[in-house]
Order: C-alpha cells, then sequence, then structure tokens
C-alpha cells in the first residue's frame, strides 16, 4: 500500500495531467459511468466534517475533510484530511494521500478546467483573491493555462504576502509573470482578466461595483455552504454566463442559492460544465460582460485525481 504526502504527490503529475484527468471526470459524468453519493456534511458550530465516496471503473475512494475556519487564527491548516483510494473489485486499500493537499490539487484543477474554456485565449493578467492554500494553487494553474504577463495578489489578512509571493514564483517556469501585491482589491480588479477568489469569507470579497467587475472571467472557489458568499449582487448585473459543476452546487454555495432567492439569477440560466466544454458554443468574456464559473468539487474528481497519482507511482 502506498502511503502518499504532499511532496509525492506533486512529484508524480503536472497541472496539466490533472487538468485532463478532471476533463475525463466530466466525460464519466455526463455519461453517469459512476456512483457518487451526496457528499455527507457534519457541522458543529463552525466546523465542517465532509464525507465523500465515489466508485467509478476498477477503483473506488473515500476522502475525510475537517474544515475549521478559526484554525488559521491559531497557525494551523483551514483543511486536514485523508483520502484513500481502493480496487473495486474486492475492496483492498491500495493507497493513502495527503487529502488536504489532493483537494487544493483538483481544485486548482477545476478552477483551471474554467480557464480554459471559458477565458480568451489572449488573456495576459489574472488576479487572486485569498491567498491561502487554494489560491497558490490557482495562481500556479492559470500560469499554465494562460501566458499570463502580470499577476495580481490580494489578501484581507495581514500575512506576509511577501513570502507568499517569493514561494509562488519560485513554483513558476519562464517566462514568469510580474508579481503585483495589491493593498486594495479594486486595483486587482482594474489590472486582471481572469479573477479567483479562493476565499472562506461570509460576506462579498468583491466591491458592489459593476464598473469594476465587466469583461471578466471569475472563477469561484469558495463559498462551499449555503451561507457562504465571495461576490457581490452588481456581479449579476454585468454577467452573462453562469456555470457550475452540477446541480447540487446550487443547493450547497451560497454564491448560487442566495442570488437565486433574491431574484438576480434565475436557475434555468445556470449552465453545466460537461455540458458546455465538449461543445463548440463556450462562453468567454468581452464587450464589458463577464462570464462567472463556480466551482463547488465534487468526490468523482478527487478519485480521477487520486487513481492519476497511483497509477503514475505505480508504474
Amino acid at each position: 500500500m502506498f502511503m502518499l504526502d504532499r511532496v509525492a504527490m506533486t512529484a508524480a503529475v503536472t497541472e496539466n495531467e490533472v487538468m485532463d484527468t478532471l476533463e475525463e471526470a466530466f466525460r464519466l459524468f455526463e455519461a453517469g459511468d459512476f456512483y457518487m453519493p451526496d457528499r455527507i456534511s457534519v457541522v458543529q458550530g463552525n466546523d465542517t466534517l465532509l464525507y465523500m465516496p465515489c466508485f467509478a471503473g476498477d477503483y473506488f475512494g473515500t476522502k475525510l475533510l475537517t474544515l475549521f475556519p478559526e484554525n488559521q487564527a491559531k497557525g494551523f491548516p483551514y483543511i486536514h484530511g485523508l483520502y484513500i483510494l481502493h480496487r473495486r473489485d474486492n475492496g483492498e486499500i491500495i493507497a493513502q494521500m495527503d487529502g488536504s493537499f489532493l483537494t487544493a490539487l483538483r481544485t486548482g484543477a477545476a478552477g483551471g478546467i474554467g480557464m480554459r474554456h471559458f477565458s480568451r485565449e489572449d488573456t495576459r493578467s489574472a488576479g487572486i483573491v485569498g491567498c491561502g492554500t487554494q489560491g497558490f494553487q490557482q495562481a500556479l494553474t492559470v500560469c499554465k493555462v494562460r501566458p499570463i504577463e502580470d499577476l495580481y495578489l490580494f489578501d484581507a489578512h495581514n500575512k506576509d504576502m511577501a513570502g507568499w509571493a517569493a514561494r509562488l514564483s519560485a513554483r513558476l517556469h519562464n517566462p514568469k509573470p510580474r508579481i503585483h501585491i495589491c493593498n486594495r482589491v479594486e486595483e486587482l480588479l482594474e489590472g486582471s482578466e481572469i479573477v479567483v477568489t479562493a476565499t472562506t469569507s461570509m460576506t462579498p470579497v468583491l466591491p458592489d461595483d459593476p464598473a469594476l467587475l465587466g469583461g471578466k472571467l471569475f472563477v469561484a472557489i469558495g463559498s462551499y455552504k449555503p451561507n457562504m458568499r465571495e461576490l457581490p449582487p452588481a456581479l449579476w448585473q454585468v454577467t452573462d454566463a453562469t456555470i457550475t459543476e452540477l446541480p447540487y452546487a446550487i443547493e450547497e454555495s451560497g454564491d448560487l442559492s442566495q442570488p437565486i432567492e433574491e431574484g438576480w439569477l434565475r436557475e434555468r440560466h445556470i449552465q453545466y460544465t460537461g455540458r458546455l466544454i465538449f461543445g463548440n458554443d463556450k462562453p468567454v468574456p468581452g464587450n464589458g460582460r463577464s462570464v462567472l464559473y463556480k466551482s463547488v468539487g465534487m468526490g468523482l474528481f478527487d478519485l480521477m485525481a487520486a487513481k492519476l497519482i497511483y497509477e503514475k507511482l505505480s508504474k
């Protein structure tokens, strides 16, 4: 049995390989060739335990995650997790992996799917709002997907952004983008064509100003509960397409459920990733109009990413 930490997992696969694997996951999803129960969520106060099983092909797997928002103030990671990969035919455990890093890896790739298909190919700038573990992975991904020349960073907490940016720069390959650490999120919006939000906020992290929100691809990664929200009401004034991965996302994410409740978004207008990425008519930003890609993830992503890592290392 493999016991894999993030060092081994990082060495095993590239961001592009994980994105390719997630596109295969979308093929399986659209074909219905998998079994994935709704994720089980146990909430105790502000803390959450997630249990995510999934079966597909020759494997099945289960991810266990704890999400403790107050950990950041205590100096601990926000997410702890474990992923267990099994053979489908006999249930044998064949690998255990760092579940929190698998989450970061596949969520970075899920954001990358949105960037690959719903941003303009001539995109040269991007911004990351929320510079934690997931923001780091999204920054790596956007620089793989598009030839980013300017990368803007903003975090509402007073952390050592210079150190974070230096670690990011060390992971990026030539040509490296110019990295701008922003004191105001408005500065990030003014410079960015792709905007990624990767926070645990309960209230919008972007200004409620349509003049700053038009003509961009927004990739919203946070908001995994109905009471969590990263996006402001004004975004719906300038957004022509809202895309997510599966219908359950509408119940799970406050960035979808709350706008529907308020009447800014109609459920029938939400489009689904798997139906778009294999077609020819893909919405992209332009003429002052934006596209929103809201990612919530699913157990099938974890299983396919874990399968990729396992098969690469077991050759």
